[in-house]
């Protein structure tokens, strides 16, 4: 079976290894493909694997032999899967592979707010403290964050993941998920609404799907009822947040910082207010990139594919639409 993977860079970057997906099938690897590109490489594939390559109604209208959609991350925005279920065409993503991944990169994120301990790190080798008449400095507030509430927003796997963690580092947990409200597996937790969330959390991290219904959902309305002193870390959708109004409440001093994973347009664009924005962290899009996160990633990907080949997919996002 023809299989065509449009950005295995992305996946892959030398680190891990292709041959558990040859031994499957005829295999054709593309470390990047722009959107012009997509329907000459992919015309031919039966099964086709994409991280962030877009597969919209259009392409997938002008892809007569595909059969397969293997999305190689958990969130599945960017193909038209209704569309793709109308064609018959089945979607798999792969719902866990990097939980504690992205969960330890959030408290890094965290952590290098309370602590800017690069830019101090920095300092040190810049001379300050040779120079310094104290036998120590520090250039940003020391914050300790035993005592202090931590908001998620989505307490799927990795929410839970992170709240684990915060509660480890003495923090109480507000959670807000309309679709789960099975209790945490540790104390001092609760579920709340959205408004209490943000209004009672000094940190609020996001970690929910994007959809129509929610994208941009973090405005002014929602971080105008943050704690002055306040974090927002989002290691989830860029798209979740209104960046306009997170810039201005950061320059502003309205909360006091912002750390973010990822942006409404990747890789960043050079008009994003985030940029220029004070206080305000941003990351590559690498809280998901260990190499043990991508190895489970690939493993997943081979089951997704081997199960669609033996006629039993699973992990199928499009069933309700399948034609």
């Amino acid at each position: 079976m023809k299989m065509v993977v449009l950005d295995g860079y992305t996946l892959n970057p030398g680190d891990l290894s292709w041959e558990p997906l040859k031994e499957v099938g005829d295999l054709e690897i593309y470390d990047r493909t722009a959107a012009a590109e997509i329907v000459q490489r992919a015309r031919a594939a039966e099964i086709l694997l994409t991280n962030k390559v877009p597969l919209s109604q259009a392409t997938l209208n002008q892809l007569p032999a595909l059969r397969f959609i293997a999305v190689t991350a958990t969130g599945y925005d960017m193909v038209d899967v209704a569309a793709a279920g109308q064609r018959g065409i089945a979607v798999s993503n792969v719902p866990e592979y990097g939980t504690d991944s992205v969960a330890q990169f959030v408290l890094a994120l965290v952590l290098a707010r309370c602590h800017q301990v690069e830019a101090h790190g920095m300092a040190v080798k810049s001379g300050q403290w040779q120079t310094s008449p104290d036998w120590c400095f520090w250039n940003s507030p020391q914050i300790l964050l035993s005592g202090k509430k931590m908001g998620i927003v989505g307490f799927g796997r990795i929410g839970r993941r992170v709240g684990a963690l915060a509660h480890a580092f003495g923090m109480g947990v507000l959670a807000f998920d309309p679709a789960t409200q099975s209790p945490a597996e540790f104390s001092n937790f609760k579920y709340t609404s959205l408004r209490e969330l943000f209004s009672q959390s000094d940190v609020v991290t996001l970690h929910c799907l994007m959809n129509d219904q929610n994208r941009g959902f973090v405005d002014r309305s929602l971080i105008g009822l943050m704690k002055k002193s306040a974090f927002l870390i989002n290691a989830s959708r860029g798209g979740l947040v209104n960046e306009q109004d997170l810039a201005e409440a950061l320059n502003s001093g309205r909360i006091a910082g912002a750390a973010v994973d990822v942006v409404s347009a990747e890789p960043v664009r050079p008009e994003n207010p985030l940029l220029k924005a004070d206080n305000c962290l941003i990351t590559p899009h690498i809280a998901w990139a260990t190499a043990t996160a991508r190895q489970n990633l690939m493993n997943t990907t081979v089951t997704n594919i081997k199960s669609f080949m033996a006629g039993r997919p699973v992990h199928v996002v499009n069933s309700g639409c399948l034609r």
